[in-house]
């Protein structure tokens, strides 16, 4: 297969709800979604580990049917909100805060393991190079027609605002152009990395730099070119998007989540 303008010789042996209307309204929320809402409310105003009942008192209170109280409750417990324990004494309880961790314009609700999980992201973003390197030289038309597949994934997940699914369409897509590569150690470090990431978040939340569902059709829009450029063969242009989307070391003043603080010397993440 012909490689991308630009190579040497050498480098021939080098070698991750619902939309809102166009006026910009929220939608109605679901009876689900109203009780989560009230769950997640009433965690806010009890200290962390305090019982908020057990369910079924809970479901009286909130006055819905065991089917719209149980898709509530796995909404709240998805944003890390509440927690259950089961056996006497158990019941829904106010949960300890998530750990915490940046990732460009959003913040991941982590189960535990924020600093683990920050190393991951820094030795993903310093292979992703190597990567799209591979990728520019072995990509099959197979290859990008299922990268393009994952993408369409990714574009519903902007439709619906949904960023936790999003994010982890995006990692599929990553995960599609590491196994591109033909180094079994590279692409084993790398979904090693990515599993590491996924498997500890929890949410994706917003941050107060810009509004999420904007950042994540900006971040659809980033991926989409950079598989173009691959199609492509296009070296200059892969390496210049994922320069673009590996951009760390934020300015002191970037804004963080609400109740979050950031290290100054902490990198911050786009994704």
């Amino acid at each position: 297969m012909a490689g991308p303008a630009g190579f040497d010789k050498a480098s021939r042996d080098a070698p991750a709800l619902r939309g809102r209307g166009r006026e910009g309204r929220s939608p109605r929320l679901s009876r689900a979604e109203s009780t989560a809402e009230l769950l997640i409310s009433l965690a806010g105003a009890a200290s962390p580990g305090d019982r908020l009942g057990s369910k079924s008192e809970l479901r009286d209170r909130c006055s819905v049917s065991v089917g719209t109280f149980n898709e509530a409750m796995r909404i709240a417990q998805s944003r890390g909100v509440v927690t259950v324990r089961p056996g006497p004494g158990g019941g829904v309880f106010a949960a300890e805060p998530s750990p915490m961790v940046r990732l460009g314009n959003s913040v991941l609700a982590l189960d535990a393991g924020e600093t683990s999980v920050a190393e991951a992201i820094r030795i993903r973003d310093a292979l992703d190079p190597l990567l799209i390197e591979d990728a520019l030289w072995h990509a099959s038309l197979a290859d990008i027609a299922e990268m393009r597949s994952i993408l369409a994934e990714m574009a519903v997940a902007v439709e619906r605002d949904d960023a936790t699914a999003f994010i982890h369409a995006n990692w599929s897509l990553h995960a599609r152009i590491a196994a591109v590569s033909p180094h079994a150690m590279l692409r084993s470090l790398y979904i090693n990395l990515l599993d590491q990431i996924e498997s500890h978040t929890l949410a994706v939340l917003p941050s107060s730099a810009q509004p999420l569902p904007e950042y994540i059709s900006s971040r659809h829009a980033l991926h989409e070119a950079i598989v173009d450029a691959l199609e492509s063969h296009d070296r200059e242009g892969a390496h210049r998007l994922i320069a673009e989307h590996n951009t760390s070391n934020a300015p002191a003043d970037a804004p963080v989540a609400a109740g979050t603080e950031r290290d100054p010397s902490a990198p911050e993440r786009n994704d």
